[in-house]
């Protein structure tokens, strides 16, 4: 199957300093949940917002279906073909989430927030009348109905309990598997880990 996003050569650095990420080489595939591991400070995060279009490599290129990004534009390629999860949910607070959801679809949002587990009159409240888990429910509820291809998630289980964070890890490999979407998840959660297709471990600016 051909990679539907890839890093060649992606380096990153900060002014003056040793470089965050070094040469990686990254392949990934719709239909798959990837976990990206590594101790704080290793570029999780920086590597999840340049495989976004949210930055920009020091050095080397990512290609969304072997283009590249900057050709296709990043504000285009952000709105178009990826969709982001973030931990502290980046929901607008004075919407309800049918009127969060509906900023990224035509479609009608209420069947993906009750496929989700909301209610009908969960979905009409004040989304910062809902529960952590019911917010993160509604952020990932947002990142489906856009129909981009890939789904970038940051610590996306990090400020819930164990029981919510493990349907949230399954809502996400179930949009892998049954929405044939490419699911990239930066954690430090072994849990997690264990759910993914594949773990890439960041050490020292490398893949492992």
């Amino acid at each position: 199957m051909m990679a539907v996003l890839e890093t060649k050569s992606v380096s990153y650095s900060y002014i003056e300093g040793k470089p965050v990420l070094d040469q990686l080489d990254l392949s990934f595939e719709k239909g798959n949940m990837y976990v990206i591991l590594g101790p704080s400070g290793c570029g999780k995060t920086t590597l999840l917002s340049l495989l976004g279009g949210l930055d920009v490599p020091s050095e080397g290129r990512i290609l969304f279906e072997g283009k590249e990004i900057r050709e296709i534009g990043l504000e285009r390629y952000r709105h178009e073909d990826v969709s982001f999860v973030f931990q502290n949910y980046n929901l607008i607070d004075y919407m309800t989430p049918e009127e969060n959801v509906a900023l990224t679809t035509k479609q009608n949002p209420l069947p993906t927030l009750i496929q989700l587990g909301l209610t009908r009159e969960e979905a009409r409240r004040n989304v910062l009348k809902l529960s952590g888990g019911q917010q993160q429910r509604v952020a990932v509820a947002r990142a489906l109905a856009s129909e981009a291809l890939v789904i970038l998630a940051d610590e996306p289980t990090g400020n819930l309990d164990e029981a919510t964070a493990q349907e949230i890890t399954a809502i996400l490999k179930s949009a892998a598997k049954e929405y044939q979407r490419c699911v990239i998840v930066v954690s430090h959660s072994s849990e997690v880990a264990k759910e993914a297709d594949v773990v890439i471990t960041l050490r020292n600016g490398r893949a492992e």
